[in-house]
């Protein structure tokens, strides 16, 4: 137990230096290329924050634990945006403007697709194949935006990043490779302590391992809270989000048919789409989220894990 204790104290670690040097790699990346920091936290930074995602949903597939592969994936999302969103919230207010719009109805449509699909009891092949094919389009449709961006800028008088192309570099390799290894320690050890708990691979994935592989979004979002760089935070959000239901389910279902527990269809889809849903006031209205909505968002999340216990996974 004491050594299950010590991974978890060192992932936690690990996630918060490395998301704090993706943030600061990621923004002047943004600088130099000429383009949103959206795009890029929608891109470089949401692939960095969902690489546990893919290699815990991996592994539960590849030992037949279609629960927890599953769980991981639809409890992350949830505590994405009432989680990772509501606790930087609660440090400096989010603005949610009209620049999001796009990329958040692209959310919505991964998130009714997902729906779609699970309703025919697995996510084997063919369901694979489609959501790939939609995370491309999504991929297509981010580059041809960030070309057109950086073209606007082209003739801006040409602003220096704050820190050198090596030290850029070392920053986003330090932080793709430590946040991945950050959440495999932390998600280790809770597995196991909760494993010595008897609690079912379905309730693992919805709570422990789905805030454990979430972390890296938490730590990615609350440094770039405190670094005021709202455009990667949100951008991470968002695109970690559609980089969880298109890719790496799609990627997960090539590997062997990911089975759909009843409990996910009656209960976590709805809280995962009602979760995205409640974005939408604040991107029509052009609001922040401040401290009285982030306190909701932080009660909800801790109201569903309640109601998970009542269930009991």
């Amino acid at each position: 137990m004491l050594l299950d204790l010590a991974l978890v104290a060192a992932g936690l670690t690990v996630l918060l230096l490395a998301g704090d040097l993706l943030v600061r790699g990621a923004a002047n990346l943004a600088l130099r290329l000429g383009i949103p920091a959206l795009m890029v936290g929608l891109t470089v930074v949401a692939f960095g924050t969902s690489a546990p995602e893919l290699l815990v949903t991996i592994k539960a597939v590849l030992s037949d634990a279609d629960g927890l592969a599953l769980g991981n994936v639809v409890g992350s999302n949830i505590a994405n945006i009432l989680l990772v969103i509501g606790l930087p919230a609660l440090i400096a207010p989010m603005l949610i403007g009209r620049a999001y719009l796009r990329d958040y109805l692209i959310m919505l449509a991964a998130t009714a697709l997902f729906g779609a699909l699970a309703t025919t009891g697995a996510i084997d092949r063919w369901q694979a194949l489609v959501l790939l094919a939609g995370f491309a389009l999504f991929m297509a449709d981010s580059i041809r935006r960030g070309r057109r961006a950086r073209a606007a800028n082209a003739d801006l008088p040409a602003i220096e990043a704050q820190t050198g192309l090596p030290r850029l570099i070392l920053f986003l390799a330090l932080g793709l490779i430590g946040l991945p290894l950050g959440a495999n320690l932390l998600v280790g050890g809770a597995v196991s302590i909760a494993a010595s708990l008897g609690v079912s691979d379905v309730m693992i994935g919805l709570t422990i391992v789905a805030v454990g592989t979430s972390l890296p979004e938490l730590a990615t979002t609350v440094m770039a809270a405190i670094r005021r760089e709202g455009g990667v935070a949100l951008g991470n959000i968002i695109g970690s989000n559609i980089f969880n239901l298109l890719l790496i389910l799609g990627v997960a279902g090539l590997f062997g048919r990911v089975d759909m527990p009843a409990q996910m269809l009656v209960l976590d889809f709805w809280v995962m789409l009602a979760a995205a849903l409640v974005l939408a006031p604040f991107l029509w209205r052009r609001a922040a989220v401040g401290r009285i909505a982030a306190m909701a968002l932080l009660l909800a999340y801790a109201g569903y894990i309640w109601s998970l216990t009542v269930i009991g996974g």
